[in-house]
């Protein structure tokens, strides 16, 4: 029995250990780089050692390097999903499996996505068969406005999805966060604008608990946000209370703020890329969902983009946080609004920026992530066709250069059924 647990012990730890980057050529296919241009016809992508070594057009694959034929195919970056809940719930309506929100907690700040994060989580499996490489991955306030520090993870098929925990503080703040804080807006600015002063003062060794609103931990939590080492995701979509956080920096000026939602941005963009704040925008808000969100119009990126703002497509609630597959149908419905009369949309290489290199950016990964530029980690993805056009499907994705399996419970689904006659249906199935 021993020997039994000890054989099977090896054959788990055989099957967890990471798979080891190959060297391969990518040629003779459409590639686009993620940085914002256009893609190149006849393109070659050279990876070595899990990095990107090359990718452009008319040239050809090193000497004895695997070859991959892309005649006819498009190779673009992973796709980065900005702002999802990918590992952290199974079934989103049943609580057991759900870890996206602690309401009970007596922790706000303090709560960590990173330890809840589950690899095998079907709805994650699923994303990486559709291209999705990585993620930033939020928790959603509940407790308080402040909902805790998210994380940056990869989509790997591997025991270890964390490329950096404690990435970025969220808060809640417009309608929201409003109900949350007690009722209304100005329980939302008394409390962030106390915790952040308790965070300072906790960290200067001056920190009363018993005179304090935060937890010990909370307080702590909030140390390198104030401090600017630890960016602060700030949910808010009317444009008076963007114009409200951006002033937070008169008192906190060391804050690395980013926007989420940002409904209204368009109204005030131009003192949103005066204050240098990077934008995570929901893309289908196109009509008001609530009072915070009444002048919302599906041209507010392009708008806010055209004023010199940093935009990605992203956030938790709705299509991309919840199935953030969705996010290239997005990015492609902003490259149909350019021909729309009267509309704001972006560029083809605009439109894969905002789901590739800007939301790496944004997480701090610039350069690193969500491109196919020298020395870039080798998160690459194959596919059939154009991957902003709804039909298209990812044919093969590598994470830091290693092939990943892009089976899962949908794809075995469609396997078992897709070729079935009556005969082989259950016996229940005619009761």
């Amino acid at each position: 029995m021993i020997r039994q647990f000890l054989l099977c012990a090896a054959t788990a730890l055989a099957l967890a250990a990471p798979a080891a980057a190959q060297d391969f050529a990518i040629t003779n296919a459409t590639v686009a780089t993620g940085d914002g241009s256009e893609p190149m016809e006849n393109a070659t992508v050279v990876v070595r050692n899990g990095r990107i070594v090359a990718a452009s057009a008319g040239a050809s694959a090193p000497a004895g390097m695997q070859v991959i034929d892309g005649a006819g195919k498009w190779v673009t970056p992973g796709i980065f999903s900005a702002v999802t809940n990918l590992g952290l719930s199974d079934v989103a309506a049943v609580s057991d499996s759900n870890d996206e929100a602690a309401s009970g907690s007596p922790f706000s700040a303090a709560l960590d996505v990173a330890p809840a994060i589950n690899p095998t989580s079907q709805p994650l499996i699923v994303a990486r068969a559709d291209g999705i490489t990585r993620a930033s991955i939020a928790p959603r306030p509940a407790s308080g406005i402040f909902g805790g520090q998210g994380a940056v993870i990869d989509l790997g098929a591997d025991p270890e999805p964390i490329t950096r925990a404690r990435a970025f503080q969220v808060v809640a703040l417009g309608e929201y966060g409003a109900r949350l804080a007690g009722g209304g807006r100005t329980g939302t600015y008394a409390w962030l604008d106390n915790a952040l002063r308790e965070a300072i003062a906790y960290a200067a060794g001056r920190w009363q608990g018993e005179d304090a609103m935060l937890t010990r931990a909370d307080a702590k939590a909030l140390g390198p946000v104030v401090s600017g080492e630890q960016a602060l995701y700030v949910e808010v979509e009317r444009a008076s209370d963007i114009l409200q956080v951006l002033k937070l920096t008169r008192d906190f000026p060391r804050l690395d703020l980013v926007l989420l939602g940002v409904s209204e941005g368009w109204l005030v963009a131009s003192d949103i890329a005066a204050a240098g704040v990077p934008v995570i925008a929901d893309p289908l808000d196109d009509l008001p969902s609530g009072f915070d969100q009444l002048a919302s119009t599906q041209s507010n990126i392009g708008r806010m983009r055209d004023a010199g703002v940093t935009v990605a497509i992203g956030r938790m609630a709705g299509g991309t946080g919840e199935q953030p597959r969705n996010a290239r149908q997005y990015a492609g419905n902003l490259v149909a609004l350019t021909r729309i009369p009267g509309a704001n949309g972006l560029s083809w290489g605009q439109a894969l920026a905002t789901i590739t290199s800007v939301p790496a950016q944004i997480a701090g990964f610039g350069g690193q992530l969500g491109t196919l530029s020298a020395g870039a980690r080798a998160d690459i993805v194959i596919w059939d066709s154009d991957p902003l056009e709804v039909g298209s499907a990812a044919e093969a994705v590598f994470i830091d250069g290693v092939r990943q399996p892009v089976d899962n419970h949908q794809s075995r689904l469609r396997d078992r059924y897709r070729d079935l006659d009556e005969s082989d249906l259950p016996k229940a199935y005619d009761w």
